[in-house]
């Protein structure tokens, strides 16, 4: 019923920003939570960031004051603004949505970010 399509992602030097976009298409109304997760090879899958239909975010320690998460109703789109990027933000990202109208989370396809001088 939903269908979440992530990009943005690419090779940024350390100190960089980058900006990840989910567009989310489908039952867009039923979802109640959007989140980004990154995971690194060899590394556990870890939430980076979450917003909610009422708008409260929350971040993980290791990307505070440095990620934001926002989003844009009319373009069913969440973004992930990322700064002062590091070598260990390295990973792929992935867009995460929660529907009241499913069990299961919906995925996107992912987008691998690059931190690398």
């Amino acid at each position: 019923q939903v269908r979440l399509v992530e990009s943005g992602g690419g090779l940024v030097q350390p100190g960089g920003s980058l900006r990840l976009s989910c567009a989310a298409f489908g039952n867009i109304a039923s979802l109640y939570a959007v989140g980004w997760f990154r995971q690194a090879p060899g590394k556990q899958r870890e939430l980076v960031a979450t917003i909610t239909s009422a708008g409260r975010t929350n971040y993980a320690d290791s990307v505070k004051g440095r990620f934001t998460i926002s989003r844009d109703n009319a373009k069913n789109t969440v973004y992930l603004q990322m700064n002062s990027l590091k070598p260990e933000d390295t990973a792929a990202y992935y867009c995460n949505a929660k529907s009241t109208l499913a069990t299961a989370d919906f995925w996107g396809q992912g987008t691998l970010v690059t931190i690398s001088s």
